[in-house]
């Protein structure tokens, strides 16, 4: 049993709560009647945590201090990537919370947290969280939060050490979630808890697993007598709706508006709750450093916006249609494909794919992957990574994906060519069955290659490299190196023709050189008539020329 969280069990408790969301977020989706009926709750605290992990992880890959950054340092990027990701109400308190414990650890620079700088970072989370809501309601999260960091500082001045804290945290937290009924008539009307609650709770819950140190388990601690009982009375409270002709209305304001605003001082953050306060309801307007997150629902979205205009320009606008009833999936299947460029997004939209930027420079996280699953809207869903390193995060969202209702069939397109290849051959006639396997089929069948520019020294398959110098890929592996990129493609290309070879494709990239993509052209058509060549203008970073041989 831990005695102390440095930064690698604090990453771990942050890693262990996205997973027990993804475990349990379509359920807890399923508990949301408050303060709107609209079913996102679990995956919002799921999809701003992933979001907020992908981010701070890429930033560090990014200046390869990944895993070494002090626990301050990590805390404060996580706080902040947090508050720029967080979705929906429940996202954007989650939020506030991580911002607690990031304070609290910043705050005298700890490169540990003992069981006393455990319960500040509690109560300091629980404190942030109820701050950013301008009415605060019991029976909420904050209700569980706010028990949950009092039980936690009783059993601490009891003498409890770490362990004995985080247990004590499950209990609480777990006490107060059932008790939520009883301080929200809504939940008592519907039958259930509250779905917020239920999130906090698997925070906690992930906290204790790593402080025992048990592994990650298949199935968390959530009282399943009072999830499912809850699950079963909301089952029953809509059908019975129904029946009386009453559907699921939400009465109030029609649209959730939320945004970001840079550099708001204290009065400028109070003066806009209060004006948002006027125009709408469940306002939250939440800070990190020097970025302010607006969350409200309201008729106005015009008056919303202004609000915020007085203080900054607002930035990531986004506008919601409040629906009380989630939609379910319509019959049919859609193809969602990830794109490493504009033009290569614009062909695969050409034919009918909805894309997700993604590629080096940018892999998309399983969240963004998962919004556009469900944007797609259909029961099936062909998803189309395209980018090896991609992959992961492709999986994953098809698994988060099929906890509401869609099942999604992942092709393994390791780069953007075998993604063309695979789409060319979709037929909307046949089965997607028979979809996935001409597909899968395609994309394995096509050769791959690529042409870039050495950004650091180091050791190849082809030998050592120098910054400047041009490297050849092949099958996703560096075995060229040279000078000049002419001569390094046409390399390429002699590792991945082959004598059935029938089409070439070049998608050309950012830093592409006059004239090359023609030279290899008119080089092809004088090496080996018959094959056609197809130019892509994909605008892809990195890569100036990506190359399939099918």
């Amino acid at each position: 049993m831990l005695e102390v969280l440095d930064a690698e069990s604090v990453r771990r408790w942050v890693v262990v709560t996205r997973a027990a969301l993804a475990a349990r977020r379509a359920e807890i989706d399923a508990l949301n009647v408050y303060p709107v009926p609209d079913g996102d709750t679990g995956t919002n605290m799921y999809l701003t945590l992933d979001q907020a992990l992908d981010t701070a992880r890429t930033e560090q890959e990014r200046l390869g201090v990944f895993g070494l950054v002090p626990l301050p340092v990590e805390a404060a990027a996580l706080s902040r990537a947090a508050l720029m990701a967080a979705r929906g109400n429940s996202g954007v308190i989650l939020s506030q919370m991580i911002r607690g414990v990031s304070e609290v650890v910043s705050a005298d620079g700890l490169e540990a947290v003992d069981a006393d700088a455990v319960v500040r970072a509690v109560q300091q989370g629980a404190r942030r969280a109820r701050e950013s809501v301008v009415r605060p309601q019991e029976g909420t999260i904050l209700s569980v939060a706010d028990a949950t960091a009092e039980r936690m500082a009783a059993v601490r001045a009891e003498g409890g050490c770490l362990g004995d804290l985080t247990r004590a945290a499950v209990d609480a937290a777990r006490a107060a979630l059932t008790r939520t009924p009883e301080q929200l008539q809504v939940l008592a009307d519907a039958g259930v808890v509250d779905a917020g609650g239920a999130g906090y709770l698997l925070f906690v819950e992930a906290l204790d697993q790593v402080v025992h140190e048990f592994g990650l388990p298949s199935q968390f601690a959530v009282d399943e007598f009072t999830l499912n009982t809850s699950l079963e009375r909301r089952a029953d409270w809509s059908r019975a709706q129904a029946e009386q002709g009453s559907p699921q209305v939400h009465e109030g304001p029609a649209y959730e508006v939320m945004y970001l605003l840079h550099d708001v001082d204290e009065g400028g953050v109070a003066t806009l709750r209060q004006r948002l306060d006027e125009i709408g309801d469940s306002v939250v307007v939440s800070t990190a450093e020097d970025v302010c997150h607006v969350h409200v629902h309201t008729d106005d979205i015009g008056a919303a916006l202004e609000a915020g205009l007085t203080h900054a320009a607002p930035q990531r606008v986004a506008v919601t249609l409040l629906e009380t009833v989630v939609a379910r999936p319509r019959v049919g299947v859609s193809i969602v494909a990830c794109a490493a460029g504009p033009g290569i997004a614009a062909l695969l939209e050409e034919a009918g794919a909805t894309t997700v930027t993604s590629g080096p420079g940018h892999r998309a996280s399983a969240g963004e992957i998962v919004a556009a699953v469900r944007a797609a809207g259909t029961e099936e869903v062909i998803l189309l990574p395209n980018d090896r390193d991609t992959r992961m995060a492709a999986d994953a969202a098809a698994r988060a994906a099929e906890q509401e209702g869609q099942t999604v069939h992942v092709i393994p397109s390791a780069t953007a060519v075998q993604g063309l290849a695979a789409l060319a051959v979709f037929e909307p006639g046949e089965t997607t069955q028979h979809n996935v396997l001409t597909m899968t089929r395609s994309a394995a069948a096509t050769r791959h290659g690529a042409v870039t520019v050495a950004v650091k020294a180091g050791l190849t398959s082809g030998g050592l490299c120098e910054v400047g110098d041009v490297l050849g890929v092949v099958s996703g592996d560096i075995t060229i190196v040279g000078s000049d990129a002419e001569q390094v493609t046409r390399e390429v290309l002699d590792g991945i023709v082959t004598t059935g070879t029938e089409l070439v494709t070049l998608v050309s990239g950012e830093g592409v050189p006059d004239g090359l993509v023609e030279a290899i052209t008119n080089w092809i058509g004088s090496r080996r008539a018959g094959i056609e060549v197809e130019v892509v203008d994909g605008g892809q970073p990195h890569y100036m020329l990506l190359v399939g041989a099918e």
